[in-house]
């Protein structure tokens, strides 16, 4: 399960229970947000996190696809295959810097903003993060992204199969920013929360 995944769920389980028992306050609903997110956040940073999680696993780019099914007519398609695990243990290492920013978006919730998650639609709670986060995880994964590709050795897989596939017949020009891909990727993990109906209890409604 993602890390935002188990966020929401056990946030959502444990607001529920919460406001069904009278404390329809903030506090009651930060609490459960901030167990849920150290725990997620736990999930999402160990290795696997990413690589094993089919609901945020990071899958290559349109252009590396392309450059990949080239590659692979030519016994090059374990290559593709390990850059895209170094994309997502590239994610894995940059979600560990995630926790302080939710922290703190906690922290700055009203109650309007906690019942609004409680009560809200399926992405409630991520709209809430998304708003309140993203610029700031944006800013603070961006170079350790950039760092991470390049400690796995995913920057410069990419760079050689780049290289080889622009030696071949008629191959067409390619562009990829590999640090804003994967960032937005890793980012897109970190906020997403689809928390099933059965999360929250009728009660709250």
């Amino acid at each position: 399960m993602t890390r935002a995944a188990i966020a929401c769920a056990l946030a959502l389980s444990l607001a529920s229970q919460a406001l069904a028992a009278g404390d329809r306050s903030a506090a009651g609903v930060r609490e459960a947000l901030s167990v849920a997110t150290e725990r997620a956040v736990a999930a999402a940073s160990k290795p696997g996190g990413f690589l094993d999680n089919p609901l945020i696993h990071i899958k290559p780019p349109k252009t590396v696809r392309k450059i990949g099914k080239a590659l692979h007519t030519i016994g090059m398609g374990q290559q593709v295959d390990e850059l895209e695990v170094g994309m997502n243990r590239a994610a894995e290492r940059a979600s560990k810097e995630a926790k302080p920013v939710f922290v703190d978006a906690i922290k700055g919730m009203t109650l309007e903003d906690a019942l609004g998650i409680v009560r809200g639609g399926d992405t409630a709670a991520t709209d809430y993060f998304r708003t309140a986060t993203e610029e700031k995880l944006r800013a603070r994964f961006k170079p350790i992204v950039a760092t991470s590709l390049s400690h796995v050795g995913a920057r410069n897989q990419y760079n050689a199969l780049v290289e080889r596939y622009r030696a071949l017949p008629l191959a067409e020009p390619t562009t990829l920013d590999l640090d804003d891909y994967t960032t937005k990727k890793t980012l897109d993990g970190s906020s997403r929360c689809s928390p099933t109906r059965s999360a929250r209890s009728a009660r709250i409604r």
